[in-house]
């Protein structure tokens, strides 16, 4: 079979954060995944993101606009992300305490 395969071991890292956590945006489960896991590349967050859509395993929860004065104007757009239908949490209880440490 050619191409990447259909699992991921950070996609699933990533299923076990929105278990715990509910609802997140992109740059927020980024930066908890560098704390949290192997580094990762925002890049390669955002892209499970959308591959997680195409299986299912995500769904867009809402998106918000934030007004501010950012570098690129005065405008942020977050798409909030939530567990799909085809997505498999395992409930790994070291990654929950992880979180709650962090969240603190």
């Amino acid at each position: 079979m050619k191409g990447r395969p259909p699992q991921s071991p950070i996609r699933q890292n990533m299923i076990e954060l929105l278990d715990i956590l509910g609802s997140a945006y992109g740059y927020q489960m980024s930066k908890l995944y560098q704390q949290l896991f192997t580094p990762a590349t925002r890049r390669v967050i955002y892209y499970h993101l959308r591959k997680g859509l195409d299986l299912g395993e995500f769904e867009i929860d809402r998106v918000e606009h934030e007004k501010g004065d950012f570098s690129w104007g005065t405008m942020a757009e977050k798409t909030y992300y939530k567990l799909g239908k085809n997505a498999r949490p395992r409930g790994n209880e070291r990654i929950r305490e992880a979180i709650k440490s962090e969240i603190k």
